[in-house]
């Protein structure tokens, strides 16, 4: 497996597991800001390396009168300010090929999200930037599907990739975390980081962001995923979820992270002994 370097932090190949956290959408400064300090103060207390995450514009939101965030100007300038601040990596999806230019001036990871990671564009356009590239497996993909799409970053110049699992499609309006997703993406030489927050979302028709989501599983899966040999974990978290202006039946509570943590690094610490 390669060993993906994004500044000081190593993923995959038996390293220790990464955290790649924050509210799922990018909304007044001065929470986003509070809430990576504070991640960062959880992560750094854990010795657990950690990449901030939080996004600019969600252009997939199922309604048009829904949140989207503060543009991709406003949002890039408020990470750039957490990553020069707090000395902390950061990572945002991109949703359009032209953007991806301007947004690989900040970015130090550029993500490919589910929906778009079959685009060859998109994957062509972010792999060009020669940055580090995670891309989001589409919930209607298979493991194994994911080489074709690996394969377009690589043929691009590009193969410091890692692969996101953000659920699977389960019927509709729900969603499974399968475990056998994390080693076998991994077989495809890539470290794989676990998306457990999507994963409790249940897709549908737009409803209030209040409903909609299983967050009570977010804890048994995260423990279940890292079981299974993930190389990080992927958590959309917020002060006050019920508040959050998007994915808020689905982020982890700030203050429920830490204890998370510890016993996920305790599960990580047993899996890399073997």
């Amino acid at each position: 497996m390669r060993v993906i370097q994004v500044g000081k932090i190593k993923i995959g190949a038996g390293n220790p597991l990464v955290l790649i956290a924050g509210p799922c959408v990018i909304e007044e400064e001065k929470l986003t800001v509070n809430t990576a300090e504070k991640i960062k103060k959880i992560a750094s207390k854990l010795n657990i390396p950690f990449i901030f995450k939080s996004s600019y514009d969600k252009s997939n939101r199922g309604s048009v009168d829904y949140y989207r965030g503060p543009g991709l100007k406003k949002g890039l300038k408020i990470l750039e300010k957490i990553k020069k601040e707090l000395s902390i990596p950061v990572i945002s999806d991109v949703h359009c090929r032209n953007e991806i230019a301007q947004a690989a001036e900040v970015l130090d990871v550029i993500q490919i999200p589910a929906y778009l990671c079959s685009q060859t564009d998109m994957v062509v356009e972010a792999a060009k930037t020669l940055k580090p590239i995670n891309i989001k497996k589409g919930q209607f993909l298979a493991p194994w599907d994911m080489k074709k799409i690996c394969d377009k970053a690589i043929a691009s110049g590009n193969d410091k990739i890692f692969l996101t699992d953000r659920g699977t499609i389960f019927g509709y309006n729900n969603l499974i975390c399968d475990m056998r997703s994390f080693p076998l993406m991994q077989e495809l030489g890539f470290p794989v980081i676990a998306d457990i927050t999507h994963v409790v979302r249940m897709p549908g028709p737009p409803s209030k962001d209040s409903s909609g989501g299983q967050p009570k599983l977010i804890y048994p899966l995260s423990f279940a995923a890292v079981g299974a040999g993930c190389d990080g974990l992927f958590l959309e978290v917020h002060p006050e979820p019920a508040k959050a202006l998007c994915d808020a039946a689905s982020m982890l509570a700030l203050d429920k992270l830490e204890a998370l943590l510890i016993k996920a690094k305790k599960i990580n610490e047993i899996v890399r002994e073997k």
